[in-house]
């Protein structure tokens, strides 16, 4: 289970994962989050810095599904511009929507990556169905009981993603940020 819970790569913003990057660790799709890991759950649509970093992905033959627990409405509203394969009430960790998506979008597992916000769902849907998980803080995040016992359990790992990966003050970087 440890292992499930220890993202491959993290980053401070989704607008750092560049298609040069996916494409040297071999990945051609990409799952993604929509709440905290794109836009905060009050914004109902995208801005103008994902949609232009959907339309790179796009270009760079990339492929995307927007993969999330949040219900229709929001996924459906979100996704009206940017018009990709979208699943909501994907309970993740569960792996059920992230293979339909992959099905959908025609790859494999060692080409494809989970990107979101919880290691608690994100990154252990992705890796424990061999998916590479890309992981980034928290934009917004919520403050009641609940999610902050989840990213209280989450700190042992990105304590010890950054001791691995040489970071001394790792747990700044990790820190919500106004974007």
């Amino acid at each position: 289970m440890k292992a499930f819970l220890m993202p491959d790569y993290m980053f401070a913003s989704y607008a750092e994962i560049t298609p040069a990057f996916l494409r040297s660790i071999g990945v051609r799709a990409l799952l993604i989050d929509i709440d905290n890991t794109l836009a905060p759950y009050e914004q109902a649509e995208p801005d103008e810095r994902i949609v232009h970093w959907f339309r790179e992905l796009h270009e760079n033959g990339i492929s995307a599904a927007l993969v999330s627990n949040n219900h229709a409405p929001r996924v459906e509203q979100f996704n009206r511009s940017l018009g990709l394969l979208a699943y909501a009430d994907s309970n993740k960790p569960s792996r059920k929507t992230l293979e339909r998506a992959m099905r959908e979008l025609g790859v494999e597992y060692g080409e494809t990556a989970m990107l979101g916000d919880q290691l608690l769902t994100d990154c252990y849907a992705g890796k424990h169905i061999g998916l590479i998980a890309l992981i980034v803080p928290p934009i917004k995040d919520k403050t009641n009981l609940f999610f902050r016992f989840k990213r209280l359990c989450e700190r042992p790992f990105i304590r010890k993603y950054a001791r691995m990966r040489g970071y001394r003050d790792f747990m700044s970087f990790w820190r919500v940020k106004p974007r």
